[in-house]
């Protein structure tokens, strides 16, 4: 990503009025990063989203149908699950946040319960990752209400939804929570300060350790990361700048992705965690990663390519001691509802892709600081003692 000078000024200046990290995981960590709430092993997520329409009964989070999805999740190698429940935002001019998407909040709150419990029942942890949807289709990144009294009235509306949600997460003893998605304009600005109150609530209302997703090309922009202690990514890294890229272009792009990894880590003295990564199964998927399916037309469906893509990007995150787990983005709560996206969307259910982020989640990462168990990944389905 080019250089910003104002928002590098702004990061050094932000940085040293943020509150100390001692609440976090600290400053004075050495590479690489060793967090005793992964038990000894990289993190091998998958990101199940939510089925939460009233129009698809007994398919969300917490059914008999996400139970298989879970059971597959296994299968694949994963250690961990990330949920992804919604709040919704009118617009990018909105001055409030609505806890409630789709279902009444309260039924989706005790969903997400139920799928906590039925993924600690199959020895997964699981990561909780509080959404905005803005209803008009913008980004969320780009939320911008017009005066200062409107950004008080959105923080304040905000604080309320992430909070509601960091209570589930305590009561369901969810073993990881994001504090926020892709919030751009709110925490790589000069407004990121009055961010740092609600990071207090949450860290008063949930006692377990604490991530952010900040989107790939402005995470070295994002001013909170003294105050969680798992720096978060939405890694749609480009693995390339051109068309039909070969294997070994995509691999070098990959080694990129993970330099870059370590420079971050290295600065925060923090480690680093993809809290969505992927490609979509399109020709030359890697080129414009963040092009999302619904806004594509014409879409010749790629399969190798998709897995192409995942090997030239998972070559390099294996490698990096920093990057200590990953969550692919995403299978569905029902697995076998296939209306969720397109046939060429990012799902590797099924595919090429699937094939190789399963021998990836079955290597040793760089981050694995136990050894690997007789045929795969060493699990341990019980918490780590004296760790929430």
């Amino acid at each position: 990503m080019a250089e910003r000078p104002w928002a590098v000024a702004l990061l050094a200046a932000l940085s040293l009025l943020a509150p100390s990290a001692s609440a976090g995981t600290g400053a004075s960590v050495t590479l690489p990063f060793e967090l005793p709430e992964l038990g000894g092993a990289a993190i091998r997520g998958v990101t199940i989203g939510p089925i939460e329409s009233a129009l698809h009964p007994g398919r969300g989070y917490g059914s008999p149908a996400f139970e298989r999805g879970l059971d597959e999740a296994v299968r694949l190698g994963a250690t961990w699950i990330s949920l992804t429940p919604f709040g919704r935002a009118a617009d990018l001019q909105t001055t409030g946040v609505d806890k409630t998407f789709e279902l009444p909040f309260a039924q989706n709150q005790r969903a997400v319960a139920r799928a906590v419990k039925q993924a600690h029942a199959r020895g997964l942890r699981v990561l909780l990752v509080p959404h905005l949807w803005v209803e008009d289709g913008g980004w969320r990144a780009e939320i911008d209400p017009p005066t200062d009294e409107g950004w008080r009235r959105f923080a304040t509306g905000y604080r309320s939804f992430v909070l509601a949600w960091a209570k589930v997460a305590k009561d369901s003893h969810v073993d990881m929570l994001a504090v926020g998605v892709e919030l751009r304009s709110w925490l790589t600005t000069t407004r990121a300060p009055s961010f740092y109150p609600i990071l207090r609530d949450i860290r008063a209302a949930y006692p377990g350790p604490l991530t952010y997703a900040a989107n790939w090309d402005d995470a070295d922009q994002t001013v909170i990361w003294s105050e969680l202690d798992v720096i978060g990514i939405n890694a749609f890294y480009p693995l390339t700048d051109k068309t039909n890229a070969t294997d070994s272009e995509l691999a070098s792009g990959g080694r990129d992705v993970a330099k870059k990894v370590e420079d971050l880590a290295s600065m925060w003295q923090k480690p680093v965690m993809f809290n969505e990564f992927g490609y979509t199964a399109r020709t030359d998927p890697a080129l414009r990663p963040w092009e999302w399916p619904e806004h594509l037309n014409g879409v010749k469906v790629d399969a190798p390519a998709q897995a192409a893509a995942y090997r030239g990007l998972l070559s390099g995150m294996l490698s990096a001691p920093s990057l200590v787990g990953a969550f692919v983005w995403r299978l569905y709560a029902d697995p076998d509802d296939l209306s969720q996206e397109a046939e060429w969307g990012f799902s590797p259910r099924g595919r090429e892709a699937e094939l190789a982020l399963r021998d990836a989640y079955w290597q040793s990462w760089a981050s694995d600081t136990r050894e690997l168990g007789r045929g795969g990944v060493y699990r341990d389905a019980a918490r780590v003692p004296g760790v929430y």
